[in-house]
């Protein structure tokens, strides 16, 4: 039974950082897990993946944002620093049990989603 749970957002300053985490259960550590967000009124769009060792990331976030994986802790992390106000969005943690390389930014290739939760970036 895969379970996600994210934690962690909130109402932060242009400029502040964030840390967001994910409890998951029941994966593989040959999964794909990574981090997903939706902006008010866009889709879903990728923001970084784990797998295998290996990590992602989009090009908007790439030197501002982390992702960490911790199989023994069953825990996947996302610290965010230098936030913009277009970083505003809903996350998802996401799980993907069939992913390959060219598709690992693509949410269709995730099958396993956290409830979200909210971050704003405002002054």
């Amino acid at each position: 039974q895969v379970q996600l749970v994210e934690s962690g957002g909130g109402l932060v300053q242009p400029g502040g950082s964030l840390r967001l985490s994910c409890a998951f259960s029941g994966t593989r550590v040959t999964d794909a897990m990574g981090w997903f967000r939706q902006p008010p009124g866009k889709e879903r769009e990728f923001v970084a993946t784990s797998r295998m060792g290996r990590t992602y990331y989009a090009d908007s976030v790439k030197g501002r944002f982390t992702i960490s994986r911790d199989n023994a802790k069953n825990m996947l992390s996302l610290q965010m620093e230098s936030l913009e106000p277009e970083d505003t969005a809903v996350y998802y943690c996401a799980l993907g049990q069939r992913t390959i390389t060219s598709t690992l930014r693509l949410p269709t290739a995730y099958n396993y989603w956290g409830q979200g939760t909210q971050v704003t970036v405002s002054s």
